[in-house]
Parts: C-alpha cells; structure tokens; sequence
C-alpha cells in the first residue's frame, strides 16, 4: 500500500520549524555548553562537565551585585516610565486643546531616537560639559560643573525617557478603547473624579499598564547602550558579559548570559500570560476629550507644550551639535562656529560614507529575509489549527524566542556557533564577515515582522483562499493573487519597524563588526572616542533621517495598500 504523499503546509512546516531551530535554539545551546564546560589557562575547551563558572559567578559579589543593579534598574525604569508615561497619555485623550494631536504625535519621538543616538544627545545636553550643565554653571557662576551625567542617576534619567513611550502608547491604545458609561455611571452616583480614576478607570487600564511595565522591565534588563556609555564603575549585567567576553573569559562570559536569558525569558512568559488576560470592558469607542473649562484647556495646552519641547531638546541637540566643526567648540556655552563640514566630509568622504551603506545594506538584507519567514511562520500559526499542523506549538515559541533574548545574549550565541566551521554538524565560519550582522538583526527581528503578519492573516477570512482553491487556482496563484494584496498592509508595517530597529541596532553590533562592516551606530562611538562630537552627531541625524524618511514612506505605502484593497 503506498503511503500518503506529505502535504505541503507539513513539508513548509517541517522546513521553517528546522531552520529556527538551528539559527534560533541551536546557537543557544552552545552557549549553555560553554557555561557547563571547562577551559584552560588559554582558553580553549576541556572535554568533561562542571559547574565551577556558576559556582565562580555566584561566590562573586561583583557578579550578584552586577545582578541585582540589572533588576533594581529595571524596577526603577518601570516606575520612572509609568510616572511619565501614563499622565501623558490622558493629557492627550482626555483633554482638548489646540494642536491636541499633532502634540501628542510628538510626544512619541523618543522611538525615532536610536538607543546609542539618545545616549550622546543626553551627553551633549546633561554632560558635564552639555549644554544645560553649563547654562546652569555660567547662571550660579560655579567653578565646576553642577553634576556629572554618570552612574545609576545618568541610566535611569536615559531609560525613562526612552521607554515612557511604552506606557504612553499602551494607555492610549487602552483609553481609546474604554467605554465612558461606567465612569458616567459613577459619577452620577455621587463618585469624585478622584474616585472614579482610582476604583473604576486604573483597574480597567491594568492590563495594559501591566503590559507595558513588563516589556520596559524586559528592554531596561537588556538595555546596554546607557550602561555601557554611563555607568563607570556601576555594573549591570549586560555589560559584564561584555567585560568577560573582552578579557577572554568564555565560560563566565557563557554562565552570565544564561542567567539574563533565564531572568527575560521568565519576564516574557509573564508578560504573555497579561497579553492572554488583557480584556477590556465596552464598545470599543473611547471616550472624547472632555472641556473642562478656558483654565484647564489652557493649563493642558502648557503642560503639553513644556512636555514636547522637553522630548525635542535631545533631537534638537543633536541637530545643533552636528554643525560643529572638529577643535572649534571648548570651553564656551555654545559652539562660537556652525558649518557643514561634518557633513560634507561624511558624504564626500568614501571611508566616511561607508557605515551608512553597511548600515542600509544589512538592514535591507535582514528585512526581507524577516519578510519571506514571517510570510511562512504567519500563515502556518494562523491556518494550522484548521488544518491540524503538528509543531504549532514549538514554531510558536521559536518565532518569540528572540524577543526574549537580549542583544549581549544573541551576540554571544551567534559568537560560540558561528566561529568555527563544521558543516556537517551545522556550523560555519560568519564571524568576522559581512553575514554576521544581517544574521544578527534578522533573529533580532523575527518576532516583530512575524507578529504583524499573524495578526493580518488572522483578519484574513480563510473562505477567501477556499473560494479560489474552488475555482481551480493553486496554491501558489492564490498566494499571490489573493493571501499577499490583502496581508501586505500588516507585514508592511511589521517590516518597517524592522528595517528602522535594524538601522539603529548597537548591542549585537558592537560584539559582532570588523573595520569594513562596521553600521553607523558603531561609528557614532568611534567619533566620540576620537571627541569627534560634530562627526557623530552627524551621524547621528542621518540616521534619524533615515529612520523618519522610511517610516513616513512606508506610513504612506500601507495607507495606499488599505485604500486600494477593498477596490480589488
């Protein structure tokens, strides 16, 4: 009796489910080997099992407090971004006030800001030689700076205003979608407003605070670019895997990584247990922007405006300080000269020019790789239930996985497996060539470009795809004729985001470069360690250029496709 041939969606299954297990788990385990493995004095293997680098890293105070700094950092981070976030997000849904929204469309800049680009703009503004230091020590006529921009103070300072956004955009997504009537409804029974915001409309909001408390909780622990360029003495973990990795100490480097994958990995189910349970009450309309009275509108209006003005300074510090030529700028409180030399030089300068085309290179690789996997991950998790597909389970855990993962423990795994060549058990020689990174951020990325095409091919009615099987297509023309138009808008959206966080990405970069791959990010520090400050600054702004310019061309491109769509 002859055997069923295999269906294609199990042979696509089989396929993507085999490939994220070597690129995503497989890189991974060699990490795990490495912390229960010895070395010599050399650093190369011995055959046999140990735990002495866990043992050496939990007899270690450095190593515990490392740890411990990691997790308080990152409650504090929490708290900070929820104090700054979740006002804001009713400032501008509950109030009304001239340009109500193009303000809070501002108010979302800081995610147009690259982790390493924020840094160096607090730098050049709260630095003890940044501006504002020295508007504020030139006003009390001090001798020395007022403060220095270093340690625990200067990282939270970074954390809070880069991940406020978080719980600014979960909010608001949250409040739009709340039904008024229950707060009417407390009201009318005789309920302060103080009241119906404390008993009523927070437990409603819960779930998306808690959400977003979660996901700042996962970035702050594996937050490296802060740490690295304003801690000094104070460790965290991410970057102590960095310091044994550079002095050549694999196994502790290994046995910290895995103790940071286990601490975001617990952080994530956590969070997806809140995704699970995120309900909210009502109709899903939301609640107009209440006039409250002329004070309050007026009142609104400010605080909106000294907000956004707060939230450009680092943008605008950056613009001002890429003007600057080299060696014009020391002790004054503004640069006395203003040219475009900076930018002359990046875009005449070959050697110069070159991190933005590796930039723009490895990102577009990445991307539409992330595009063709999503295209298959998606359908596979959104139709195979219908279809009884074996392995939705673990495809669905490998395609989160490395949202779990920070970008110190991806490096590290891409390092271990990727160093040697050994095609027969799946290893080959990507370190210190042009594949590495556009690997690197493809993994980073998968959960980001996968996710939005399973939400697209959940929308997706299936009887669409039935109907053309009915009249005779296959599956490949009705893969292109009618599942990609009608998916496209989502991936699209999905991919963007990829495309801009690959542009931007430092913390698997800066493990992972050489000389001649080296993205901007990692340019931007070879200015500054040169005190190149207007060099990196340009930098620095091509690269929010370049991050705004796609996000309005690809805002642009999904807005058409959605139009176009229901016309056929």
């Amino acid at each position: 009796m002859r055997r069923p041939r295999p269906r294609p969606a199990a042979l696509l299954a089989g396929a993507v489910i085999l490939f994220l297990l070597w690129l995503v788990l497989y890189p991974n385990l060699f990490v795990l080997g490495d912390s229960v493995r010895g070395f010599d004095a050399a650093g190369n293997p011995v055959p046999g099992f140990t735990l002495a680098s866990y043992a050496r890293f939990f007899a270690s105070r450095s190593e515990l407090r490392a740890l411990w700094n990691s997790f308080w950092i990152s409650a504090l981070s929490v708290l900070f971004s929820g104090i700054i976030g979740v006002p804001l997000a009713f400032l501008f849904t509950r109030f009304e006030f001239p340009g109500r929204r193009v303000l809070a469309a501002l108010a979302s800049l800081p995610v147009l800001l690259p982790p390493l680009v924020g840094v160096i703009a607090f730098l050049f503004l709260y630095g003890e030689t940044g501006f504002l230091t020295r508007a504020v020590q030139a006003l009390l006529g001090l001798a020395q700076a007022p403060w220095r921009l270093d340690g625990p103070g200067a990282i939270l300072l970074v954390h809070a205003y880069s991940m406020y956004v978080y719980f600014y955009l979960f909010t608001s997504a949250a409040l739009a979608r709340l039904d008024p009537a229950q707060a009417e409804a407390a009201l009318a029974l005789g309920a302060s407003r103080l009241t119906v915001l404390r008993r009523v409309t927070l437990p409603l909001l819960a779930p998306a605070i808690g959400g977003a408390a979660l996901l700042v909780f996962m970035t702050s622990m594996g937050s490296f670019s802060a740490p690295y360029v304003f801690g000094g003495g104070f460790r965290v973990l991410t970057t102590q895997v960095f310091a044994s990795k550079l002095n050549g100490d694999v196994a502790l480097a290994a046995v910290e990584t895995v103790i940071l994958a286990i601490a975001c990995l617990a952080f994530l189910g956590v969070l997806q247990r809140y995704e699970g349970d995120r309900t909210y009450t009502g109709t899903g309309k939301g609640a107009a922007p209440a006039r409250r009275g002329r004070r309050s509108d007026v009142a609104a209006a400010i605080v909106a405006w000294l907000v956004v003005i707060l939230v450009l300074l680092p943008h605008l510090t950056v613009l001002l300080v890429s003007f600057v030529p080299l060696g014009s700028w020391t002790t004054e409180l503004l640069p006395p000269v203003y040219s475009l030399e900076n930018y002359r030089g990046l875009f005449t300068d070959a050697a110069k020019f070159r991190p933005v085309l590796n930039s723009l290179q490895q990102a577009t690789i990445a991307t539409a790789a992330n595009i063709v996997l999503a295209l298959a991950a998606g359908w596979l998790l959104a139709r195979g239930a219908a279809r009884r597909l074996r392995g939705r389970g673990l495809l669905a855990a490998l395609v989160v996985l490395p949202w779990a993962l920070p970008g110190t423990v991806l490096a590290i795994a891409l390092a271990s497996t990727f160093s040697v060549n050994q095609p027969l058990a799946g290893r080959f020689v990507l370190v210190g060539t042009a594949a590495i990174l556009p690997v690197a951020y493809f993994i980073r990325d998968i959960p980001l470009v996968t996710r939005a095409a399973l939400t697209s091919f959940r929308q997706l009615d299936p009887a669409l795809e039935e109907a053309a099987a009915s009249l005779g297509a296959g599956w490949a023309r009705t893969a292109r004729r009618v599942v990609l138009p009608l998916v496209l808008p989502g991936l699209a959206a999905g991919a963007l985001l990829a495309f801009v966080t690959a542009l931007g990405e430092f913390v698997a970069s800066i493990m992972l470069y050489t000389h001649s791959t080296r993205p901007i990010s990692i340019e931007i520090l070879s200015q500054l360690r040169a005190y190149d400050f207007g060099t990196a600054a340009a930098y620095g702004v091509v690269l929010i250029a370049l991050m705004a310019a796609v996000f309005i061309w690809g805002q642009r491109l999904v807005a058409d496709d959605g139009v176009r769509q229901p016309g056929g």
